[in-house]
C-alpha cells in the first residue's frame, strides 16, 4: 500500500518485559497468528481498497450535487486523511479496551458512517458522514489489524505485514469494479447503503483478533480482585452455616423457638450481604476499569509526546517534510484519474479496464520486488528507496502530457510499480532512528501522511476549478514532492561535512 498504511508494524503496546512473556507462546509466528494475517488482509481490502476506490464515487457526487471539484474532494480527502491522523490517537482505545473491542467498534462507526451517507442532501453533510465517521471507523478498525499482526509475529514479521498489505492492492481493484457496478445498476446512495453492510463484515475481522492469552493475566488487578470475590463470598457462607451448626448442637432440641428466630434474622442479613457484596463488586470493576484507562493514558502520552529527541534528528524531520508530499502524489490520481478519463472522452475504455485498477495491481508486484531487490546483501535500501521514489515523480509530470488510454495506462503502470517502495518504510525508518524509537516515529509519519492526503485531492480540484485543467496540480505536487526528495538528500551531505569539520577541528587543537 503506502507509507502510512501499510508496514507500519508499531505495538502501543510493546514493551520489552511483555516480548519476553509472549515469545514462548505457541501462537507465535503461528498457529493462530496466520489467522491474524488474514483478517489484516480483509480489513485492507475493506477499508484501504474501498478508500482508493473512492474517484468512482466522487464522480457521482459531482453529478449529484453541482459543487466545485475542490469542495467535492474534500469528501473522500477528509476519510482519507482522519484514517491516517487519528492513527496516533486510536493507541489510547487500544491500550485501554484492547484491539478486537477496538476494531469491532471501528467497523460498527464505519458502516454507520456509509449509511448514513446515502441519505446526504448536500456535500457538506457527507463531510460529516463519510468525511468524519467513516473515516473515524476505519481508523479503529485498521490500526488494530497492524498492531495484532506485529504481536503475533516475531521472526516472520516482515513476511506477515508483507502479506496482510497486499489486500490494498487486491482491495483497490475489487473495489473499484464493486462500486462501478453497484452505481450503475442501483445508483450511488444504494451503493453506499450496500457497501455499509459489506463494511460490517470489519467487526468479524475484529473478532478474530483473539488476545495472546486472554483471561489469563496473572498480573491484572482486575482480574484477582473479581476471583477473589466469590471466594469470600463463599467462605462467609460457609462460615455462617456452621456457626448455626455449632450453636443448634449447643442449644439442644428443645431450643426450637431461638432457632426459629435465628433463620428469620439470617434471610434479611444475607440480602444485605449480597447487596453489599454487589456493591463492593461494582466498585473494584469501576476501579479497575479507571486504572485501565489512567495506565493506557500514561502509556500513549509517553509514547507519542515523550519522544522530543526524535526532532532532534535533522534527517527525521527531512523524512516527514518528504511524508508531507509524497503521499498526496499518490493519493490525487486515485481521486481526480476517473474525471479525467471523461474528460479525454475515454470512459469506454476506461470502463473495460480502470486505470486505477492497474496502479492497484502493479502496486501489489512492486512491494513484491522492491522488497526482494532491497534484501540482496550488495544493494543498499535507501538507494531502492530513492529510485523508485525519482521514478514516481518523473510518472506524476509524465501524466498530464498523456491523452490517450495506452499512454495514461503505462504511467499508472509506473506509478503502482514505483510505489511498491512503501514496503521499503520500516527499514528506512529504522535507518533513521532506531528500533527502540520505531513505533513511535511511525505514529508520527501516519499524521504527515494523513494531512497530506487531506489536503492533496482538495488542492487538485481547487486548481481545476482555477484553471479547468489538472495538469498544473501534479506539476505543483510533483515539485512541492521533489523538493522532499531533494531534503532527504541534502541531509546525509549535510552531516559529512559536520562530521569532517569536527574532525578537523579536533586535529587542530590536538
Amino acid at each position: 500500500m503506502y507509507t502510512s498504511h501499510e508496514d507500519i508494524g508499531y505495538d502501543f503496546e510493546d514493551d520489552p518485559k511483555d516480548k519476553k512473556t509472549l515469545k514462548p507462546h505457541p501462537n507465535i509466528d503461528g498457529g493462530w497468528a496466520w489467522m491474524m494475517v488474514l483478517s489484516s488482509f480483509f480489513v485492507h481490502i475493506l477499508i484501504m481498497g474501498s478508500q482508493m476506490a473512492l474517484g468512482v464515487l466522487n464522480v457521482e457526487w459531482l453529478e449529484e450535487f453541482h459543487q466545485s471539484r475542490g469542495l467535492t474532494a474534500w469528501v473522500s480527502s477528509l476519510s482519507m486523511g482522519i484514517t491516517l491522523i487519528v492513527g496516533p490517537f486510536i493507541g489510547l482505545f487500544i491500550n485501554t479496551c484492547g484491539c478486537r473491542q477496538t476494531a469491532i467498534i471501528g467497523g460498527l462507526v464505519n458502516s454507520l458512517g456509509w449509511v448514513l451517507s446515502a441519505y446526504a442532501a448536500n456535500v457538506h453533510y457527507l463531510f460529516i458522514t463519510f468525511g468524519v465517521a467513516a473515516g473515524l471507523g476505519s481508523g479503529m478498525a485498521y490500526l488494530p489489524a497492524v498492531v495484532m499482526v506485529g504481536r503475533y509475529f516475531q521472526k516472520r514479521r516482515a513476511l506477515a505485514q508483507g502479506l496482510s498489505t497486499t489486500g490494498t492492492g487486491f482491495g483497490t481493484f475489487l473495489m473499484t469494479v464493486l462500486l462501478k457496478y453497484l452505481c450503475a445498476e442501483y445508483g450511488w446512495r444504494n451503493a453506499m447503503l450496500i457497501q455499509g453492510a459489506v463494511s460490517l463484515n470489519l467487526c468479524v475481522c475484529g473478532a478474530l483478533m483473539r488476545p495472546l492469552s486472554p483471561g489469563k493475566n496473572p498480573n491484572d488487578p482486575g482480574e484477582k480482585d473479581l476471583r477473589v470475590l466469590p471466594a469470600h463470598s463463599t467462605e462467609s457462607v460457609k462460615s455462617a452455616g456452621q456457626q448455626g451448626r455449632t450453636e443448634e448442637k449447643d442449644g439442644g432440641p428443645g431450643n426450637e423457638e431461638t432457632l426459629g428466630d435465628l433463620q428469620a434474622q439470617e434471610c434479611p442479613d444475607r440480602a444485605g450481604h449480597r447487596k453489599n457484596m454487589w456493591a463492593l463488586r461494582i466498585l473494584k470493576t469501576l476501579s479497575w476499569l479507571t486504572m485501565r484507562v489512567r495506565k493506557g493514558f500514561e502509556d500513549w502520552y509517553s509514547g507519542y509526546f515523550g519522544t522530543a529527541s526524535l526532532f532532534t534528528n535533522r534527517m527525521f524531520v527531512a523524512f516527514i517534510f518528504w511524508a508531507l508530499f509524497a503521499y498526496s502524489s499518490f493519493v490525487i490520481p486515485f481521486i481526480h484519474l476517473p474525471e479525467i478519463v471523461n474528460l479525454y472522452n475515454l470512459s469506454e475504455q476506461n470502463d473495460i479496464f480502470p486505470l486505477t485498477s492497474i496502479i492497484a495491481i502493479v502496486h501489489i508486484f512492486g512491494k513484491v520486488i522492491l522488497g526482494v531487490i532491497a534484501d540482496l546483501p550488495c544493494i543498499s535500501v535507501w538507494n531502492v528507496f530513492l529510485l523508485a521514489n525519482f521514478t514516481l515523480v518523473l510518472s506524476i509530470f509524465i501524466l498530464p502530457l498523456m491523452h490517450t488510454y495506452a499512454g495514461l495506462a503505462v504511467i499508472c503502470a509506473l506509478i503502482g510499480f514505483s510505489s511498491g517502495y512503501f514496503s521499503l518504510m520500516p527499514v528506512v525508518t529504522e535507518d533513521l532512528v532506531g528500533i527502540e524509537h520505531l513505533a513511535n516515529a511511525y505514529g508520527i509519519i501516519i499524521c504527515a501522511n494523513g494531512i497530506s492526503a487531506l489536503l492533496g485531492p482538495p488542492f487538485a480540484g481547487w486548481i481545476y476549478d482555477i484553471t479547468q485543467k489538472y495538469d498544473f496540480s501534479f506539476y505543483i505536487c510533483g515539485l512541492l514532492y521533489m523538493i522532499g526528495i531533494l531534503f532527504l538528500l541534502i541531509q546525509p551531505c549535510i552531516r559529512i561535512i559536520e562530521q569532517s569539520r569536527r574532525k578537523y577541528m579536533d586535529g587542530a587543537h590536538v
